[in-house]
């Protein structure tokens, strides 16, 4: 069969496509019923215990390794020790959407193959970003400085949520206490904790950064005030209604 290059190529990843589906099937295997009675049995017997209790104990003790979640998954439906079960992250977010900000640095190439780090700040509840700079060296010091650039002394704020990067390092944590703020450190790989300003930065590059390679600092930095001045007042967004970040108080007519 004489076929085109590109038609070769097509088949195979159409063929990997089905292949990687087979293989991604949904869910997973149950574990066996005398685990999940095991399970249900410390709970019952260990009212005072969590998910990581349990899996510590049949890790240490009896060898089998298995996660909190599937714990969680066989955990028994009623009881009272479900009420010391601390809210899940999602409801902390809803709950205390106006009151939390999200930071983050995304990384931008000059036309001379120079890394510049954007840092950014944005108000979770209104998606309206506070603050952005851009540096060649993001360290601790300059980034607690951003801070109480924009930070001010009677602010209704109580968390900022970064991730581990080096730069937010226990210093920069407790100058955060000394404005006001409690610092909550994003799990290892979980970049879903911090979504808020992951999907900033996303938004970020496809309206702007991907677009345009930025000859310098100097550019750099214009571009980007001009596009965080079109995000906070000329940008809907469909979760404020939708609305503009930065005219909240102004109905729409």
């Amino acid at each position: 069969m004489i076929v085109k290059p590109a038609t070769l190529i097509g088949w195979h990843r159409h063929a990997f496509r089905l292949f990687w589906r087979w293989k991604s099937r949904p869910g997973r295997l149950r574990i066996p019923v005398e685990l999940r009675q095991l399970i249900a049995r410390m709970v019952r017997e260990n009212p005072t215990w969590g998910e990581e209790r349990i899996v510590n104990e049949l890790w240490l003790k009896l060898g089998i390794h298995i996660s909190p979640r599937t714990v969680w998954r066989y955990w028994l439906v009623e009881g009272p020790w479900l009420s010391r079960r601390s809210q899940s992250w999602n409801a902390f977010v809803r709950n205390y959407a106006k009151a939390l900000l999200a930071c983050g640095f995304l990384v931008a190439v000059t036309a001379r193959f120079q890394c510049l780090y954007v840092f950014v700040v944005m108000e979770t509840g209104w998606r309206r970003i506070l603050h952005c700079n851009l540096t060649l060296y993001p360290t601790a010091e300059w980034t607690i400085q951003q801070l109480r650039e924009f930070i001010p002394s009677d602010h209704d704020y109580r968390f900022l949520i970064h991730d581990r990067h080096a730069t937010f390092s226990s210093g920069l944590d407790a100058a955060l206490a000394g404005l006001g703020l409690d610092a909550l450190r994003t799990p290892i790989r979980a970049p879903k904790a911090n979504a808020f300003c992951e999907r900033l930065i996303g938004t970020a590059r496809r309206e702007c950064l991907d677009f345009m390679i930025p000859l310098n600092e100097r550019q750099l930095r214009r571009l980007v005030h001009e596009w965080v001045s079109h995000y906070n007042r000329g940008r809907p967004h469909s979760r404020l209604g939708p609305g503009i970040p930065g005219r909240r108080a102004i109905p729409p007519p």
